[in-house]
């Protein structure tokens, strides 16, 4: 992954995370947040509290509660221990627990890294499950709520991301690859978050992180990755 080495951006996205992140159930990760230098909208996030988030948010976020919808579906992916239990499954999956003994008692945790290193390598992640996914989105929208922000910011984000797809399939490709289909978890957050409209939707700090980037050179595009 190529990180954007803009200190305004990753500050600005760094203090969003943060404040989600104490909102978090379960236990308290080292969540860290950087910004990746791709125009497309995606998002991910690994087993221990790593989250990327692409430039291309920013570039079609309307408003701060978009941003926050996207890192807070993520942060519940850690939460959850989504990717962690998947991790497992295919670590035992692939060793078995005699040569994953042997492994622990010859050579500690560099062992054990070596077979996760394999699993992240191969991509065992990089999809959730459909149950992963609508778990997380519930469970995201606690978490911005909860933080402060209008839950109507994820709903947003999806309908940015189902008018994106008619305009620009290419810079959703990635995103609806790995997720489903927006429609879908649109109709449920829809029911889930009603007629509340509280907390904060944009601020004047979203507007001036995004003018700015807009300005900064055009980020990669997934053919040149």
């Amino acid at each position: 992954m190529t990180a954007l080495r803009d200190p305004q951006v990753s500050a600005y996205i760094a203090r969003i995370g943060k404040r989600l992140a104490a909102a978090a159930p379960g236990a308290k990760y080292p969540y860290s947040f950087t910004v990746a230098d791709y125009r497309e909208i995606n998002a991910f996030s690994l087993p221990g509290g790593p989250i990327w988030i692409n430039r291309g948010v920013l570039h079609a976020a309307g408003n701060e509660s978009q941003v926050a919808g996207v890192l807070a579906h993520e942060i519940a992916h850690i939460a959850q221990r989504h990717a962690a239990d998947q991790m497992t499954k295919a670590i035992l999956a692939n060793w078995s627990l005699g040569m994953l003994g042997a492994m622990l008692g010859n050579v500690g945790g560099a062992g054990t890294a070596q077979v996760a290193g394999a699993v992240v390598a191969n991509g065992v992640f990089l999809k959730f499950s459909r149950d992963d996914e609508q778990e997380a989105d519930r469970v995201g929208l606690q978490i911005m709520t909860r933080a402060g922000w209008d839950g109507r910011g994820m709903i947003e984000l999806f309908e940015v991301l189902r008018r994106e797809a008619k305009r620009d399939p290419g810079g959703v490709d990635v995103f609806l690859s790995s997720h489903p289909s927006p429609q879908n978890r649109i109709a449920v957050l829809q029911a889930a978050t009603g007629h509340s409209h509280g907390g904060t939707r944009d601020t004047k700090e979203f507007r001036a992180v995004k003018a700015h980037v807009l300005k900064l050179p055009p980020p990669r595009s997934p053919s040149k990755r």
